[in-house]
């Protein structure tokens, strides 16, 4: 399941099969969708939207939804989701595993990879979707967190659990600047959720101390459009590849490392009344981004409006 591509205060109810089938597509990726037809169908969906965070709430009976590899290959955009089993049962597969997940546990899963979840008597499933490109985590990284049930009972996960299903039972209203940030936290928050249960062994002491300096190297020269691996492996005298090993390790890469430092860096910026004189163009010059349209482009991405709209929600 997928991103709802409108907000919809009210659900959208059917009693047909194959009505449920579009209503799926249409509010969510494309699924293949089966269901005893002998039996009596029906299924509800309602949507929301949180910044760049869509929220969903999925009503329906026993059937299988299964995003297979041909689906996966046709669709360009790919999305982070977590479903939070509100009530009933189900299990989700990917990546070689499969959890079953009881009233208040949750997983992770992605869409553009197969995915399968499979629901036995009514059900209701909370769907959570970011975009992909906006959630800070290697690609190594994130399949690793795929289909495991994380308990919303006890720990983290009963708060994280519990909040999230105050974000479909009753939104917040909030500002747009607002919105992106809690979409933001909220993504941060289940990720751990889900990196603790997959947690590797701690980095020695030497390569905590230096992904530390390498990180204030990349914050001291974000304004340099080369910066790169190859630039910042040489100035602290190891090879690409440890570097990359480095950032694996910590559940990112380099380049996103820096296109995340770029990014806030540039917000912090749309939003400063110091940088009134500034245009857009200026500002993403000065943090590193050398072509105006790769730079909206990414910061949509991530935060779910252009730069102008970003800077537009500064009060005052």
């Amino acid at each position: 399941m997928g991103p709802p591509p409108t907000t919809t205060d009210r659900p959208t109810t059917t009693d047909r099969l194959d009505v449920w089938r579009d209503l799926i597509r249409d509010h969510f990726v494309a699924l293949d969708i089966h269901a005893d037809r002998r039996d009596t169908f029906a299924g509800s969906v309602r949507c929301s939207e949180l910044g760049h965070l869509n929220v969903a709430s999925v009503v329906s009976g026993p059937q299988g939804c299964s995003r297979t590899p041909g689906l996966a290959r046709r669709d360009d955009d790919a999305y982070l989701q977590v479903g939070l089993i509100a009530s009933g049962a189900a299990r989700v597969a990917q990546d070689g595993r499969e959890a079953v997940l009881r009233p208040g546990d949750f997983a992770v899963y992605e869409t553009d990879r197969p995915f399968h979840w499979g629901f036995r008597g009514d059900w209701e499933l909370l769907v959570f979707t970011w975009p992909r490109a906006g959630i800070a985590l290697a690609d190594t990284a994130s399949q690793q967190l795929t289909a495991r049930a994380l308990s919303g009972r006890d720990g983290l996960g009963a708060i994280v659990g519990r909040m999230l299903r105050e974000l479909v039972a009753a939104p917040p209203e909030l500002s747009a600047g607002g919105a992106v940030r809690l979409a933001d936290e909220v993504a941060e928050l289940v990720t751990t959720v889900a990196g603790e249960q997959v947690r590797p062994a701690a980095p020695t002491r030497a390569a905590d101390d230096l992904l530390r300096r390498i990180d204030a190297h990349i914050a001291e020269h974000l304004g340099d459009p080369d910066l790169g691996p190859t630039g910042i492996a040489a100035a602290h005298f190891v090879s690409t590849r440890h570097l990359h090993r480095l950032f694996a390790h910590r559940g990112g890469s380099v380049a996103q490392q820096i296109q995340r430092m770029r990014l806030d860096r540039c917000r912090r910026d749309l939003r400063d009344p110091r940088s009134d004189g500034r245009s857009i163009t200026e500002i993403s010059r000065r943090w590193g981004f050398t072509d105006a349209a790769t730079f909206s482009r990414a910061f949509r991405t991530a935060h779910g409006m252009s730069p102008r709209e970003w800077r537009a929600t500064r009060p005052g």
